[in-house]
């Protein structure tokens, strides 16, 4: 194995063609330095110099290995200082797992532009997995964060967690519908309507934790069309087929033809977490979860194309 140091050495006796000179600029005495390059030569079983009494020149073999050493030495120096910005976080990747919501909501685009703003030499590899596939590749060390649905088990030894999002719901009613400028809406009036339930890939529990809320709050929601996903369920009501509930922060997301209202006596929620693995923390993925963190206690932004009304009472 060649030494570094060593290599160093031969270079600098190499430009200066002189051992005292060399050992001068290396601050170091000339015969450590002569016994180092005869050291390096017996190692390659080269000869680098020819010395006479006068002077050190290079052998033949002594300029092709000059041009090499200089280019390994220079990709080393590349090499080192490539580790340090990866040990400070500067450079590297991040796999990141992700359900619909964390898109939608603007809780990860909103940490990725900061994080691009801030370190742009990352490389950012983004999936869409279920919640369970995001959890099992935290383990496996296949996703550095996850942004899932349920969080892990409170005594869980692998994995830690935040919550980023804890999204209060919204009634989405048709513009031209009878009850879209109403000021209170009875059980009866909810009853009554027919509704577009939205069947989220994660499976049929949210969608029961969702039925389970509405017979909570006094009603049971006649549900005559079903979406995958909370933006094409606004898409439907806005065609006049019904009403259906979406999360706080699509507001600004819902076509023209949509009213949305804030229910207060409405008690489901849509979370978020942020779940990572709590050994061998990456400074990268300290810093994204950081950024992740921070981004999701921004202000929501007003809506765009959407009314929104004020809390509605229930008569």
């Amino acid at each position: 194995m060649l030494d570094i140091r060593q290599l160093h050495y031969f270079v600098a006796v190499a430009e200066d063609e002189h051992v005292g000179r060399a050992a001068e600029r290396l601050h170091i005495s000339q015969s450590p330095l002569s016994r180092q390059i005869a050291q390096l030569e017996e190692k390659l079983g080269l000869t680098l110099f020819e010395r006479t009494q006068q002077r050190i020149r290079l052998t033949t073999d002594g300029r092709t290995f000059l041009e090499e050493t200089k280019a390994f030495l220079t990709h080393a120096n590349r090499l080192e200082s490539m580790a340090r910005r990866l040990g400070r976080g500067d450079e590297g990747g991040l796999c990141i797992g992700y359900l619909e919501n964390a898109m939608h909501s603007g809780v990860l685009p909103s940490a990725l532009r900061t994080l691009q703003e801030d370190r742009p030499d990352v490389h950012i590899a983004l999936y869409s997995y279920r919640s369970a596939e995001q959890l099992i590749g935290l383990r496996q060390r296949s996703l550095d964060i996850a942004l899932v649905c349920e969080p892990p088990a409170v005594d869980d030894a692998e994995l830690a967690c935040a919550q980023v999002l804890d999204d209060p719901m919204l009634l989405a009613i048709p513009a031209r519908h009878p009850l879209a400028n109403a000021r209170r809406f009875s059980t009866d009036d909810l009853s009554k309507q027919k509704w577009i339930g939205v069947m989220h890939k994660e499976g049929p529990l949210r969608h029961d934790n969702f039925i389970a809320a509405c017979a909570k709050a006094g009603f049971t929601p006649n549900i005559a069309l079903e979406a995958t996903e909370p933006l094409a369920a606004l898409g439907l009501v806005a065609a006049g087929l019904g009403l259906t509930m979406v999360q706080r922060s699509l507001r600004h997301q819902a076509p023209e033809g949509v009213v949305l209202h804030e229910l207060s006596w409405f008690s489901y929620r849509s979370a978020l977490w942020a779940v990572w693995h709590r050994s061998n923390l990456r400074p990268l993925v300290e810093h994204f979860r950081t950024m992740l963190l921070a981004s999701s206690a921004m202000p929501e932004r007003a809506p765009a194309r959407a009314r929104t009304r004020r809390p509605a009472a229930v008569a």
